[in-house]
């Protein structure tokens, strides 16, 4: 079994910024790529980012030059700095994970979610 807890987000005023982190923990074997996705009301879940076991990273174009996606290998944790945050960056934030367990099964992994509000 594997689990992914998020925390950091928060209500943050526009221009501000603020820091995701993710850690997963249980039955690893390897994790692969890591990143998050958001989802904002009424709106289908979107990714804003994701980084490889290698450190190869992907972010979506809405973010780029304001968000970055870091991890720690040794730590299995992966983090986003968010900075000039906008209204439109209002959203429920989810941790990803690929993850090969104890018995090199590939599956998908997710975090609960964690909320993202930025309003004056």
């Amino acid at each position: 079994q594997v689990q992914l807890v998020e925390s950091g987000g928060g209500l943050v005023q526009p221009g501000g910024s603020l820091r995701l982190s993710c850690a997963a923990s249980g039955t690893i074997s390897r994790l692969n790529t890591m990143g998050w996705y958001r989802q904002a009301p009424g709106k289908q879940r979107e990714l804003v980012a994701h980084i490889t076991s290698g450190g190869i990273t992907k972010n979506a174009e809405s973010v780029k030059g304001r968000f970055t996606i870091s991890r720690d290998n040794d730590q299995n944790t992966v983090s986003l700095q968010m900075n000039s945050l906008k209204p439109e960056d209002t959203a429920v934030y989810y941790c990803y994970a690929d993850v090969y367990d104890s018995t090199w099964s590939f599956m998908d992994y997710w975090g609960q979610g964690t909320q993202v509000t930025v309003s004056s």
